[in-house]
């Protein structure tokens, strides 16, 4: 005897129907800053969101000092679960629907990768920094870290899919530093 399937309406099907085009250039999801410099004063924390909408993190990357705090906020239909399994911050925010919005705080330095338990498409970057010698360029790709004491230093061009990129700047006193990193980082495909 042959078996016949039998149809079910239990789980209704469901696709994507539609899924956000990045809408922000691929040159803001670049982080420039300073690798191994040492800072002593109070670190300054700030608070940043990363948006769920479209199926989507909104930004896809994201910089921070130390102790900063992250939310993120639910404008998706249907329920999400922020969760990063990174050395530098592991946490599972749990499941949560449109309307609500959970937060992390960071306390520890590096590079922090953000999933979603139930949309797998859905990726983010938080860089997690012990300093405030960062930036995200603007789209022509200019970029100003501000108030950086005179002396050399690592310029690092850090950028998800291209890695590190890394220049030699030496800052002094009341003058204007420049440096050129270069990514290959192009529009998403």
């Amino acid at each position: 005897m042959r078996g016949v399937p039998i149809s079910t309406n239990a789980y209704a099907s469901r696709a994507v129907t539609h899924q956000a085009t990045p809408t922000a250039p691929e040159m803001r999801s670049v982080v420039l800053y300073l690798k191994g410099v040492a800072f002593g004063g109070s670190l300054p924390v700030s608070r940043a969101q990363i948006r769920q909408q479209d199926e989507s993190f909104a930004p896809r990357v994201v910089a921070v000092t130390r102790g900063s705090t992250i939310d993120f906020p639910n404008f998706d239909p249907y329920f999400h679960n922020v969760f990063s399994l990174s050395g530098a911050a592991p946490f599972d925010l749990g499941r949560y629907p449109d309307g609500q919005s959970r937060s992390k705080q960071f306390t520890k330095a590096g590079i922090v990768k953000v999933y979603c338990h139930i949309h797998s498409q859905m990726s983010a970057t938080i860089v997690v920094l012990d300093h405030p010698y960062f930036t995200t360029p603007d789209v022509d790709g200019q970029f100003t870290i501000a108030n950086v004491p005179p002396g050399e230093y690592t310029l690092v061009g850090w950028h998800e899919r291209v890695g590190e990129q890394t220049s030699r700047v030496t800052v002094e006193a009341g003058h204007i530093a420049t440096a050129d990193v270069s990514l290959p980082v192009g529009e998403a495909r």
